[in-house]
This record gives structure tokens, sequence and C-alpha cells, in this order.
């Protein structure tokens, strides 16, 4: 599910899948809605516990981060 706007959210140290397809409910997490999409989710690695605004529209050219690419 897409939005217009990032998800800023604290991230633990850890590994994550943002979701490329736009079909996700856990959005902007990957939850294996993308089947028959043809695009697979973006894997991506938290180093430490961070503050991150992540895509909410799909259309950043930085995945998983937001770049402002919404108000474009």
């Amino acid at each position: 599910m897409t939005k217009n706007s990032p998800y800023t959210m604290w991230l633990k140290k850890g590994t994550y899948f943002w979701c490329s397809c736009g079909r996700s409910e856990s959005a902007p997490f990957c939850d294996s809605s993308h089947g028959g999409t043809g695009k697979k989710p973006f894997e991506f690695v938290s180093n430490t516990y961070e503050e991150v605004s992540l895509c909410g529209c799909g259309k950043t050219r930085r995945p998983p981060y937001c770049d402002g690419s919404h108000d474009r």
C-alpha cells in the first residue's frame, strides 16, 4: 500500500525488507504480497538504532529511503 509521505520510524540494528511493489499490508515492510508483480523486496541493514524515513510512494531514487520524490 503506497502513500504520499514517508514512514518515519526508529529501527533497531538488523536486516529489513522494504516493500517495492506497493501491495504490502505491512508497509513499508514486505509481507510477501509481491507475487506475480515481477518486483522483489529491497533488503537493507540498519547498523545501529536509528531514526529513518522510508519511502512510502515507491518513487524514490534512493531505496528504501525517502528522497522527497513524493513532492515532485
